[in-house]
């Protein structure tokens, strides 16, 4: 093939959205003959390229290449593009269209036109920092890089996320007599503008009931966005603001996703009721924790910011997304920003915030409890870790011998089911599908041990699915002492319980002694 004659490449372009940008790319053909065939494309996101040493005659959406040999299909600008975030520090106009401005013609000079600068370019900050991210090649990126007005390129990276009890565990009570000396100061956070930068947020929900505000602060500059399920009337005047960040978002995880501000996901929602939830009476889980559901500073307002994309196995939160809430927040006037995601770099972004007067608070993620776990590090930001409350969910398991165990679990029963009854109890090691492979756990309760100390975040769910399919009526899942409860909630009516490896190695002590 490498000395193969050619007569003609067709690059042919192909159509796209990302944002409010229009987009494209070339899909590199060849042909010895009437027949077309794909020799490699760059990226969908990808400018048009321009190569060296190649006759070109342009049409309107389509340009053929002459070549003479195959290798020369694979010349320096044709490898692939990627997002790469370029931060240019302080900005250097006022005027938001003049420093955008600036960002095209920068990249213009760099990827030879303002046409190829307009398709590479994805966002712009032009609000609280000056920057941009843009679909470029390596070479590109290090050219850029070498701009002396440059501070940093920078790939994209990609990040993970991270009731009715919390607030009064931490000494801020709302209903006793009297309340907390911090939320009277604090008006409990009355026209407090809150961002939350997530997965969006659900607006029906009665934690964001506007009944009893006032007008929203004057000082607000932020727009309500309106998209798929989210019209006008979704703000109000508890959320005043919402934005969503779709750009670079794959096709076919648009379709998975509501493309607004409004959350698929629930974790936005969740995180925006626990920082600024308003007071809701007579919260449970199936009749489990039964309390008042509200946030820290119930009267404050909230902005909403979501940048976080649910895909088949996870969710797709990017940096340059993230760039850009924070860019817009620090326009619009919020007061604080809520990020409960996980990211590895210091964010020069949360630095201009602070730099603002916004205090920036990030989770410091949901690992451990073990040594040197915490994400979210920077100095400039607020750090929160997780913590255990004085709360618990206790489950009594009764063995055959009449020994009674505890572990905890959110396990409740169905309408339809009567009283408990015992099952057989068998040992289904780590229960992945090879340790299960030889047991039979149809009918039966099954005891699972974790056999290592990482994230379970994946491993309860799995677990679950495993033990459902093998038809079993139940589930004992033994693991190190951290608080996963909220994982049994999975189990869907089955009962689940979670218990301490020693607790674990009693009930295996017992399996064994009835064999």
């Amino acid at each position: 093939m490498s000395g193969a004659r050619l007569s003609l490449c067709r690059m042919d372009r192909l159509g796209g959205m990302s944002g409010d940008q229009n987009v494209g790319c070339l899909a590199w053909l060849m042909s010895d003959g009437p027949t077309w065939r794909n020799v490699g494309c760059p990226e969908r996101r990808c400018p048009e390229r321009r190569v060296p040493g190649l006759e070109e005659c342009r049409v309107p959406s389509l340009a053929y290449v002459r070549w003479t040999d195959l290798e020369e299909c694979r010349v320096p600008g044709l490898e692939e593009c990627q997002l790469y975030i370029v931060y240019l520090g302080e900005k250097k106009h006022e005027d938001a269209a003049l420093v955008t401005a600036s960002h095209h013609d920068m990249l213009s000079a760099i990827l030879g036109s303002k046409e190829e600068a307009l398709a590479s370019i994805t966002y712009s900050y032009k609000h609280g920092f000056s920057g941009f991210a843009a679909m470029l090649t390596d070479d590109q990126a290090q050219d850029l890089a070498d701009l002396p007005e440059v501070i940093s390129v920078i790939p994209n990276q990609h990040h993970e996320l991270m009731t009715t009890r919390s607030w009064d565990f931490l000494g801020m009570n709302l209903n006793h007599t009297p309340p907390s000396k911090l939320l009277q100061r604090s008006k409990y956070g009355e026209d407090v503008i809150i961002g939350i930068v997530d997965t969006g947020i659900w607006p029906e929900s009665r934690s964001f009931s506007d009944n009893g505000y006032g007008p929203i602060p004057s000082r607000w500059k932020g727009v309500c966005q309106l998209g798929q399920a989210w019209e006008g009337t979704n703000c109000n005047r508890k959320i005043i603001g919402a934005r969503y960040y779709a750009a670079g978002v794959d096709k076919a995880y648009q379709e998975k996703n509501y493309m607004s501000a409004r959350d698929i996901d629930g974790h936005g929602t969740h995180t925006a009721s626990t920082a600024a939830g308003a007071v809701v009476e007579g919260v449970s889980l199936h009749g489990l924790g039964l309390g008042v559901a509200r946030g820290g500073a119930p009267r404050a307002r909230l902005a909403v910011y979501k940048v976080a994309w649910t895909t088949t196995k996870s969710v797709q939160l990017a940096s340059a997304a993230v760039l850009a809430a924070l860019d817009d927040a620090i326009h619009d006037g919020v007061d604080v920003l809520s990020l409960s995601i996980r990211v590895d770099d210091n964010s020069f972004g949360a630095l201009q915030a602070v730099q603002k007067g916004i205090t920036v608070v990030y989770g410091a993620g949901n690992s451990g409890p073990r040594p040197q776990v915490i994400f979210n590090t920077a100095p400039w930001v607020i750090t929160v870790a997780a913590s255990k409350i004085d709360r618990s969910f206790p489950t009594a398991i009764t063995l055959g011998n009449n020994q009674t165990l505890v572990g905890q679990s959110l396990y409740y029963m169905l309408k339809n089911e009567s009283t408990s009854e015992f099952k057989p109890l068998v040992l289904g090691g780590s229960c992945s599908p090879e340790a299960l492979n030889s047991t039979i756990i149809n009918g039966k309760v099954v005891l699972c041990i974790a056999e290592n100390f990482g994230p379970v975040v994946d491993i309860i769910p799995d677990t679950i699915t495993n033990i459902k399919t093998g038809g079993a009526s139940g589930l004992i899942f033994a693991l190190y002492t951290i608080d996963v409860i909220l994982s049994t909630d999975y189990c869907k009516g089955m009962a689940c319980v979670i218990v301490d490896n020693a607790i674990g190695f009693q009930a295996a002590t017992y399996i064994g002694s009835q064999r």
